[in-house]
């Protein structure tokens, strides 16, 4: 796992260029992903929200509820602090809107920790390094899963609906 790590840390830090490796990866895959999965539970039927694919996986609100309870664990470490909302609480809630405002409550108490973020801060520690590439990186492994679950809901990912939305008109 270190390894990865590592190798993740020096494939971002020399995709960088003039920018930091923290403002880089934020910019990439932090505040894309954000607004992925927002966007993916306001976009899913509130009906549609315990629909699993076959019986063995999890719900795609338990996906959101998996981001959420993630995002307070990994961006504590970030701000070294205790966890601001404790993981019974995260996976105690139950339906689109509670489910939603989790997911996005989650996302501004990273964004403020990843605000804060220095390269030197970053990889102080393996500790650090692991919760920042986790915050980063895990949830675009969340939102490819839940981009399936929404497809055979019958909705069109949000990633896959701005393309469409930005493409040409023939």
């Amino acid at each position: 796992m270190t390894k990865k790590i590592l190798g993740l840390c020096a494939f971002l830090a020399a995709t960088a260029h003039a920018q930091t490796l923290t403002s880089t990866a934020i910019q990439r895959y932090f505040t894309p992903v954000r607004t992925n999965l927002e966007a993916a539970a306001e976009a899913m039927p509130a009906d549609k929200f315990d629909y699993k694919l076959t019986p063995g996986q999890m719900t795609f609100a338990e996906w959101l509820l998996h981001s959420a309870d993630r995002n307070y664990l990994d961006c504590a470490a970030l701000k070294g602090e205790p966890r601001p909302v404790p993981a019974d609480v995260v996976n105690s809630q139950k339906g689109k809107a509670a489910v939603s405002k989790v997911l996005h409550d989650s996302f501004a108490y990273c964004a403020a920790a990843l605000g804060a973020m220095t390269d030197a801060k970053v990889t102080a520690t393996p500790e650090m390094s692991y919760s920042f590439l986790h915050t980063v990186v895990h949830n675009n492994e969340i939102y490819g899963n839940l981009a399936g679950y929404l497809r055979s809901a019958g909705v069109v990912p949000p990633s896959t609906a701005r393309r469409l939305a930005a493409a040409p008109k023939q």
